[in-house]
């Protein structure tokens, strides 16, 4: 028979492979591959993520001949094991575990210890020669059980064993004897029998069964639904689940268990990291209840630990252990998140992941691995996520800074951030939605509350390792966090903390620095991040592989010298309304706007004149010899008029002219649609003087330039033209002005006039545009709101519930609509290069910035993006990554 739903794996051999991720989760998936490796795994077998979708599909019910395939799949596993499921004399017990494609670390349910009852736990106890770990093992697995299978809460199990500590005066649980288990264990049975009115299942078939759908339960639960939309992993993927023989790491001090990077995976350093405890079970470490121990000597010195290192406490396991992980990492070629066991001095890998690392490690990681040839250079690039690299142009704590430092825990994800301190995930997303900055502080995360954590700038935990959920999490998006900070005393139900002395309420403000694991007092100053070799090593990989050039939209000189700084090759977009709107300047753009006849909008526009011809020298000196794209006057009059009583009150007295005359204006100038209004090319072709002061200042500028030995390159753009005769008429307007300027300065200018393409027609006749213009840039925002006939400022309110019910995938206004919109660039970049073969196209709009869309703008074959200056190195490593991906 084939097989079908379930792929079984051991130690030498498996039916799968790394490659079967789809089918077999990622869990599954590197189980196979480690066994076919030879590594100790232990044994079992992957029902695969089609039985689960399946299960959903079909009312939640298994799929014909999945029970038959489980059956005979632990019929070889007792073979393997020499272990009967069920047997009294010899039991053979399992882990149910979870795994879907993509690593959802925490987000879905596991039990441990599947296969005890009230007679298998005597085989258990005889086999080992210890009735305390048997009992040990049957608590653990009634109180994961009870609360994953059967939905009893733990906090009953955790206040029952509470309350027998108290009774004994003893407070760590490996203090309790065997008989002190029982009566825990007799007290546990009772909780579940008066919560469910049943009793807790003795059939270990009733309990795998049970298990297996808990798993595909969890696929659904909310926690799970959320951390796939934020991380958009599809809903029909599916999970599978992992069935292994269990090994144990609390079978005494020659037993551990443990969570192991192959490389730091905070800052990329090329040193084994993670944490082990001994005589202790896998969920101890990754739950974060028991504070763990250091893996290597040098880690646990650098941390001023005493507990010995797991290189000290079991030095011939571990020197097994760093080959074993040595050996994943450079077949997998990328570094790993492995969870270790170690039975009685034999070790036991449980699962291999490639490891979730912040934005700092790896890049580090990626350009390491080039570096000792384990990887090309391409591939190091594609390893980087490029909207990572906002979480690297981070600003960090000013080392000048004063600071009061009030606690100290585990440097757990890099980055500073200040906020006001919550201690729930609802408190924190409640406050960010006003608009507050907030720091979720807790004993510890659980994955509940995924949702304030994504909400909140920074994570802090009283409890949990490096590896714990807080830590994973937090890593994975970019949050800095700081975990087993053990001396805060947190006090959730009233609202505070305290620490050395102080208490904290709900809502007072600290700082807290991920990459130290400090916490202050009060926020602390912070400043720019500085950039790494490794940084400027991956942008220089990146731009011998990108086509796409990346110019950046800026308007001031700050912003012009940050694009530069970023790599930006020019200036996509300079709107020139942004240079009207400072204090001084509105007044005279105002008292063009209200003048009554051409005359008194010359006199005017004559003030503005300099003002303008001083901020394009500015510009086009800056980016010498680069191409700076300016974009003619485009937003509708109104915007410059007074709108509040205030503001006319105050126009009137400086531009003297009355209030009701003012208020009849802006009666006037008003409209009802000005997106769709009187604004761009149609302001200038109505006033064109508006345009002749602005192309005047602008070559009069260049010509400037070009006497002091310098090369501007001006391209003029006109915005928001449909038609063949507007682009005409407007070409004809630039080159008579720039003719004039030119032979009156007596030097030799090159530019260019094109035009912004946000409007459908203008995409659909753009070869009669082209008859005239030299270059297009499609303005996206625009030309994706006018292609929808959606307000970008009004959308709001529907989006949401679009993507909510699967209309839209994304928003439109942040990652292109490649169907639609996408389709009028495509066509109309075909178009342009049929009329003008040597035409310059790029888009301008937010979308320039974004990792999808930049693939789209190289796959339609355009010549540059240009997006705002941080997100530039964003833009260079995303058109690297298109070139490579569609090389």
């Amino acid at each position: 028979m084939s097989h079908h739903w379930v792929y079984a794996f051991a130690a030498g051999a498996a039916d799968g492979n790394a490659g079967m991720k789809n089918l077999l989760g990622g869990k599954g998936a590197n189980l196979a591959e480690m066994s076919s490796l030879g590594l100790p795994v232990p044994p079992g077998f992957t029902i695969t993520t089609e039985a689960c979708v399946h299960y959903y599909k079909n009312s939640q019910t298994f799929p014909d001949g999945l029970e038959a395939e489980v059956a005979q799949a632990l019929k070889r596993l007792e073979a393997t094991t020499g272990k009967g499921f069920g047997s009294v004399d010899n039991p053979l017990l399992v882990s149910v575990r979870s795994g879907a494609r993509a690593s959802m670390p925490g987000m879905m349910d596991t039990v441990l210890n599947l296969g005890l009852n009230d007679a298998t736990i005597d085989g258990l106890a005889k086999l080992t020669g210890d009735r305390r770990f048997a009992l040990d093992c049957y608590r653990r697995f009634i109180t994961m059980y009870s609360n994953v299978v059967l939905g009893v809460s733990h906090h009953g199990f955790e206040d029952i064993l509470d309350d027998h500590k108290d009774r004994l005066g003893i407070t760590i649980d490996t203090d309790l004897t065997a008989e002190d288990w029982t009566r825990v264990i007799a007290d546990y049975k009772a909780k579940v029998k008066a919560d469910l009115g049943h009793d807790f299942p003795q059939d270990p078939q009733d309990q795998l069964w049970g298990a297996v759908k808990a798993v595909f339960g969890s696929w659904m639960n909310d926690r799970a639904k959320f951390y796939r939309k934020m991380h958009d992993i599809p809903e029909d993927w599916g999970t599978a689940v992992n069935i292994q023989s269990m090994v144990f790491g609390n079978m005494g001090d020659t037993s551990a268990t443990g969570v192991a990077f192959t490389r730091n995976p905070s800052n990329g350093d090329a040193n084994l990291y993670g944490e082990f405890l001994l005589n202790a079970q896998g969920e101890d470490v990754v739950a974060g209840i028991r504070t763990p121990q250091a893996l290597t000597r040098r880690a646990r010195e650098e941390m001023g630990d005493r507990q010995p290192s797991m290189q000290e406490a079991l030095p011939e396991v571990f020197a097994q252990f760093e080959s074993t992980v040595d050996t994943l990492e450079k077949h997998y070629r990328d570094v790993q998140d492995v969870e270790f066991t170690v039975e009685q001095g034999k070790l036991f890998m449980l699962q291999t992941r490639n490891a979730k690392r912040t934005s700092k490690a790896a890049l580090k990681i990626a350009v390491d691995m080039a570096r000792e040839g384990l990887i090309t250079p391409q591939e190091a690039l594609m390893r980087i996520e490029p909207s990572s690299f906002d979480q690297l142009l981070h600003p960090m704590l000013d080392p000048k800074a004063e600071r009061t430092i009030i606690a100290k825990g585990l440097p757990a994800s890099p980055g500073a951030a200040s906020g006001k301190i919550v201690f729930t995930a609802d408190d924190a997303v409640r406050l960010a939605a006003a608009g507050e900055e907030v720091i979720l502080v807790r004993d510890e995360t659980s994955p509940e509350d995924i949702h304030g954590m994504h909400a909140a700038r920074a994570i802090v935990t009283a409890r949990g390792g490096m590896t714990s959920h807080a830590a994973v999490v937090a890593r994975g998006m970019g949050r800095p966090c700081v975990s087993g900070a053990g001396e805060l005393q947190i006090y959730t139900e009233r609202g505070e903390f305290s620490t050395r002395g102080q208490t904290f309420k709900y809502g007072d403000i600290v700082t807290l620095d991920g990459s130290t694991g400090e916490i202050y007092k009060g926020s602390i100053r912070m400043i720019e991040p500085e950039f790494s070799d490794d940084f400027h090593q991956i942008m220089t990989w990146a731009d011998e592989f990108r086509t796409l050039k990346v110019l950046a939209n800026a308007e001031t000189p700050t912003d012009a010298h940050t694009a530069k700084g970023f790599g930006a090759e020019g200036i996509g977009l300079c709107r020139t309304e942004h240079m009207f709107f400072d204090d001084e300047r509105i007044t005279a753009v105002r008292e063009m706007i209200l003048a009554d006849d051409e005359a008194g909008r010359r006199k005017a526009l004559a003030k503005i004149q300099p003002m303008q011809k001083a901020d394009f020298v500015e510009l086009l000196s800056i980016m010498d010899g680069l191409p700076v794209t300016i974009r003619l006057l485009d937003p509708p009059l109104h915007e410059f008029l007074p709108h509040t009583p205030e503001d006319i009150k105050h126009v009137a007295e400086v531009t003297e002219v009355s209030e009701e005359k003012l208020y009849k204006r802006t009666k006037e100038l008003s409209e009802t649609n000005p997106m769709l209004g009187w604004r761009g090319c149609r302001l200038g072709i109505t006033f064109p003087e508006i345009y002749e002061s602005q192309l005047r200042a602008l070559f009069e500028a260049a010509c400037d330039l070009v006497k002091q030995g310098k090369s501007p390159k001006p391209d003029i753009m006109h915005p928001l033209v449909a038609t063949r005769e507007e682009m005409a008429k407007l070409t004809t307007m630039t080159h008579a002005i720039a003719r004039e300027v030119i032979e009156a300065s007596g030097v030799a200018l090159e530019y260019k006039v094109g035009t912004m393409i946000e409007l459908p027609r203008a995409a659909l006749l753009a070869d009669r545009l082209a008859e005239t213009a030299e270059f297009f840039s499609f303005g996206t925002n625009d030309l994706t709101q006018t292609t929808y006939g959606i307000s970008r400022d009004d959308s709001g309110r529907f989006l949401n519930p679009y993507i909510e019910a699967g209309i839209f995938d994304k928003d439109p206004f942040v990652s292109l609509d490649q169907d639609g919109v996408g389709a009028l660039i495509k066509m109309a970049a075909e178009k342009g290069k049929a009329t003008r073969p040597d035409i310059k196209l790029g888009i301008c709009g937010e979308h320039g910035g974004d990792p999808a869309s930049i693939e789209f703008c190289h796959k339609a074959g355009l010549n540059y993006v240009s997006c705002s200056p941080y997100r530039v190195p964003v833009a260079r490593l995303a058109a690297a990554q298109a070139a490579i991906r569609n090389a």
